[in-house]
């Protein structure tokens, strides 16, 4: 079997400025963070982001200048920022492009590029002003070959004569995704919710992959209905343990409330942003200075999950 395994440097340099992204994960819930981060010590620019539900790991990739267009249903760390800071901002200024969908019609968007369609249908945004508001110019999408050449058609279904709604397929360079476990050669095992990580990896052109725990192919064959994304659509693994932080990991780890709060404060403003990049992504050379710098073993242990639970019934959590 071939070994897929890489440092995240190596997975990160990978990635060339320009591409496409996907990024797994839902709000605070298991995001490639760690990836992201080398990502902006690398200095990679200009991605075109897609995305389901994001938080503040592509919130802090847009506030380091690396983002010029998201396409996404929203982006939150939930009741801890119902609004991304960066993504508003960058809006606001015209630094960023945005087209918005829905949740359901993002999924339709990704399985509609994992089934190798050029489109797929859906009943989503119908009875909304989602259909009528554009966040790409005519200018914008004739110049953009990322771009698709409209939002969305609307149209009478040929059978029943409803109306429905065609969104286009997304396919992008690279899927990037944090998993619970994977094996060298690419086998991965995602547990909880798969939120719509199997879509992407499967609509896109490259899956790399970071996991909390790098175990053998013959561990995850035990259950093979479970490893939902093949290891030929996996081209690269990185073992990254607290890869997610600050966001969490079912079984493994719950979200830091404290960071999420420091991080969505910061972002508020420029000065606090820059404040934060200098402290938690630039002023670290590597995943176990950030994992100090968030607070070292007494933090990490606090956010650890109970058994049985999936997170940490116990941890303290607020929005002040």
């Amino acid at each position: 079997m071939q070994n897929k395994l890489l440092e995240l440097t190596a997975a990160a340099q990978q990635i060339n400025s320009g591409a496409s992204l996907a990024i797994g994960g839902f709000t605070s819930q298991r995001h490639p963070t760690a990836l992201l981060r080398e990502l902006i010590r690398q200095k990679r620019k200009d991605f075109v982001v897609y995305a389901h539900s994001a938080g503040s790991e592509l919130d802090l990739l847009i506030g380091a200048g690396c983002v010029r267009r998201v396409e996404a249903a929203y982006l939150a760390d939930g009741v801890l920022a119902p609004i991304a800071p960066n993504w508003r901002r960058f809006i606001e200024s015209g630094e960023l492009e945005f087209e918005d969908y829905s949740n359901a019609a993002m999924m339709a968007r990704f399985t509609a590029g994992a089934m190798g369609l050029p489109f797929f249908p859906t009943l989503s945004m119908l009875g909304t002003d989602m259909l009528e508001q554009d966040g790409l110019s005519p200018e914008s999408r004739e110049r953009d070959p990322e771009a698709a050449v409209c939002k969305a058609v609307l149209m009478d279904c040929p059978f029943s004569k409803r109306k429905v709604v065609l969104v286009p397929a997304i396919t992008t360079d690279f899927c990037l995704l944090h998993v619970q476990k994977a094996s060298p050669a690419g086998l991965v095992r995602i547990e909880g919710q798969e939120f719509l990580d199997v879509q992407m990896a499967l609509a896109s052109r490259r899956v790399i992959v970071t996991c909390e725990e790098l175990v053998d192919d013959e561990e995850l064959r035990r259950e093979p209905e479970r490893n939902r994304i093949p290891s030929f659509a996996v081209h690269g693994v990185v073992h990254v343990p607290f890869g997610a932080h600050p966001h969490g990991v079912h079984n493994y780890y719950d979200y830091d409330p404290d960071h999420l709060i420091l991080y969505n404060n910061s972002a508020e403003t420029e000065d606090g942003l820059v404040r934060y990049l200098d402290r938690f992504v630039y002023g670290v050379e590597d995943q176990a200075s950030y994992l100090n710098a968030v607070g070292g073993r007494v933090q990490l242990e606090a956010l650890k999950a109970h058994s049985g639970f999936g997170y940490n019934p116990k941890l303290r959590r607020r929005v002040a």
